[in-house]
């Protein structure tokens, strides 16, 4: 699809890569970011049997949904935060019913000295008590003594399906200076993606950027889940191609052929590039492994590399000295 020099991606297990091509100078850029990565879940009953492979560290971020509630949500994180991982929890504030409830939610938090939280609206229709929005209960927060060193909220690439974009832009800016980074929304679409964090940049919204990726899963359990949510131009597409929706349903999908897409673009100062975070459906065995294999094959690269120019230069210097 393109005559850049590349490296190819390599394969594990479920996490079997596709014929996935990145430049060689970009791979040290992609490999860091993927080493930051944090890895989404949803707190259900056996979950927890398969966490058992993350090392201590691992950035787990745990969603929060009207279905399970918070009481869910902080249940896992207080069992995951013992266990050594780095936890990020997803507070709903239209699942908040009061300051005093609020109050509740950031001592448990700190008792189990999670430093990290990721403000979302929700998508329940009425919500429990005083806190409408994200930005509602970020500046709540704002208002407290609390732990948290980054709080992230929620980006729209391919817009919202009750808000206007316009809407959605001055409400970003209105949460910047409660915030410390924004995670996009599931999106297929490369030039989605670069065309939101280009446009909010152009507006002035200077929030690092954490690009959200569909992680390595069966296809028809993504196709489910996007469709769901409603992921814009994404969903719209599939739904016009059915075809391609069962060919889909019958494999598993992986994000290499996004990534290659993006990787031109991750390096670039003025994008503020600063991480992913991985929707793994609770697939997590498998998108892990696809990632510490991506990680592998970019840095051995990177290493041949370094080796080549070095013996390039050492020839170099050789015959230099015959020469004189």
């Amino acid at each position: 699809m393109n005559d850049r020099p590349s490296i190819e991606a390599g394969s594990t297990g479920d996490a079997k890569a596709s014929t996935s091509l990145f430049q060689a100078d970009e791979g040290q850029v992609l490999a860091d970011l993927l080493k930051r990565s944090a890895l989404e879940i949803f707190p259900t009953p056996l979950i927890e049997r398969r966490l058992d492979a993350l090392a201590e560290g691992t950035q787990v971020t745990i969603t929060c949904s009207p279905a399970r509630g918070i009481a869910e949500t902080l249940a896992l994180s207080e069992k995951l935060s013992s266990r050594g991982l780095r936890v990020i929890p997803h507070i709903s504030a239209r699942l908040v019913r009061d300051d005093a409830h609020l109050q509740e939610i950031v001592g448990r938090l700190a008792s189990m000295q999670a430093a990290h939280l990721f403000v979302i609206g929700g998508d329940v229709k009425k919500r429990a008590g005083k806190f409408p929005s994200t930005l509602s209960l970020l500046s709540a927060i704002a208002d407290m003594d609390h732990p948290f060193v980054s709080i992230g909220v929620a980006g729209y690439p391919e817009g919202h399906p009750f808000l206007e974009d316009n809407s959605l832009v001055e409400t970003l800016k209105a949460k910047e200076p409660l915030a410390t980074y924004v995670v996009t929304q599931l999106c297929f679409d490369p030039g989605a993606i670069v065309g939101w964090i280009e446009n909010i940049r152009g507006q002035g919204i200077g929030l690092p950027v954490h690009i959200g990726l569909p992680g390595v899963t069966q296809a028809h359990r993504l196709l489910r889940f996007a469709l769901k949510i409603g992921v814009g131009n994404s969903a719209r597409f599939l739904t016009k191609h059915s075809n391609l929706v069962m060919q889909l349903a019958k494999s598993s999908y992986n994000p290499d052929d996004l990534l290659r897409d993006l990787a031109p673009r991750l390096g670039e100062s003025a994008m503020r590039i600063e991480g992913f975070h991985l929707y793994t459906f609770n697939e997590v065995a498998a998108t892990k492994a696809w990632r510490d294999q991506l990680v592998k094959d970019l840095e051995a690269s990177k290493a041949i590399d370094v080796q080549r120019e070095n013996s390039n230069h050492s020839t170099k210097g050789a015959r230099h000295a015959d020469s004189i």
